[in-house]
């Protein structure tokens, strides 16, 4: 089991909703598909799959997020060390 404590806010329950609702409508299609003899067959109807699929996202982001629980912040970056200064007369050795 995992320790990670699971966000209980609507927006991340309607989020969570996303595979059975796809998986639902892709079942109610083939099965639409097979008692309509063809007539609604899977090759015309898979748009509403992506329909589904807009409407949960919608859903979610319309949903209030309150009491969240998002991912830790990351850790802070270290700046990068300090170069050394360039000496512009060492660039050219050699030349001239």
């Amino acid at each position: 089991m995992s320790d990670q404590v699971k966000c209980r806010c609507q927006s991340c329950t309607i989020q969570s909703l996303m595979g059975p609702a796809t998986i639902t409508t892709i079942g109610v299609l083939f099965l639409l598909n097979s008692l309509r003899g063809g007539y609604m067959s899977f090759g015309h109807t898979w748009p509403v799959i992506l329909l589904v699929i807009g409407l949960v996202k919608l859903a979610s982001a319309l949903a209030p997020k309150e009491g969240h629980i998002g991912d830790a912040p990351p850790p802070p970056v270290a700046p990068p060390p300090a170069a050394p200064p360039v000496n512009p007369s060492s660039s050219y050795q050699g030349q001239g």
